[in-house]
């Protein structure tokens, strides 16, 4: 899942929702820092709101984590979007096609749930308006493998940026798209992935009930 398709349940709960938002958040601000379910854990009975509120989006992102990447709905769109991909870059042997199937999955699921429910992006963009990003940061400091200085700063730039609005156009989101690949220093895609993009959107909005099944996620 992606930060909208976590996150769009609790917008009610700012700081709860930046929890879900974290694991996602960090490993662009700092992959070195990570949130391991068993640091986290403890914190959700916290004594103090902030805390427990952050712990437990934390805990509900890797726990929705755990049981979609293992849903049929996302094995089948993943694995047919990496073919389209591995169409692209038939002569191409560093082309990472699985990752591809993977995150674009991922980012169409957030596409789609934002065109199916209109507005509630501004809305969970005012719930990170709304929070202290340097208690988030010192409340992350604590359940962190590592400890960072530089979520606060993030997150005020991923309210600011406001880049999820980005996916509702092919263009755009491949732009977001190469910032990815950039990230991860895998080569840039090219103008021809927009069709596979158009295409997979169709693909996961039918699906959309295979990929969020209700015994699991109730929006």
């Amino acid at each position: 899942m992606n930060y909208f398709a976590h996150g769009m349940r609790f917008v009610d709960r700012p700081y709860f929702l930046t929890g879900t938002a974290l694991p996602d958040l960090l490993s662009v601000v700092d992959r070195r820092v990570r949130l391991r379910r068993k640091n986290v854990l403890p914190f959700t009975q916290d004594e103090s709101w902030i805390q427990s509120e952050i712990a437990s989006g934390i805990k509900q992102h890797l726990d929705d984590d755990h049981w979609f990447h293992s849903t049929q709905g996302f094995l089948e769109i993943s694995t047919d979007l990496s073919l389209m991909f591995r169409k692209l870059f038939v002569d191409d042997q560093y082309a990472r096609v699985g990752f591809l199937g993977h995150i674009v999955t991922e980012l169409l699921l957030d596409t789609v749930l934002m065109e199916q429910n209109p507005g509630l992006i501004d809305h969970y963009y005012e719930a990170f308006h709304q929070i202290d990003s340097l208690k988030v940061e010192i409340a992350t400091n604590k359940m962190a493998t590592n400890k960072t200085d530089q979520l606060k700063h993030w997150l005020i730039h991923f309210y600011k940026e406001g880049f999820l609005k980005d996916y509702l156009v092919p263009q755009k989101m491949l732009v977001r798209l190469n910032q990815v690949m950039k990230r991860v220093k895998l080569q840039p895609l090219p103008g021809e992935t927009i069709p596979i993009l158009k295409t997979g959107r169709g693909i996961v909005e039918k699906r959309l009930n295979d990929l969020l099944p209700p015994e699991h996620y109730v929006s």
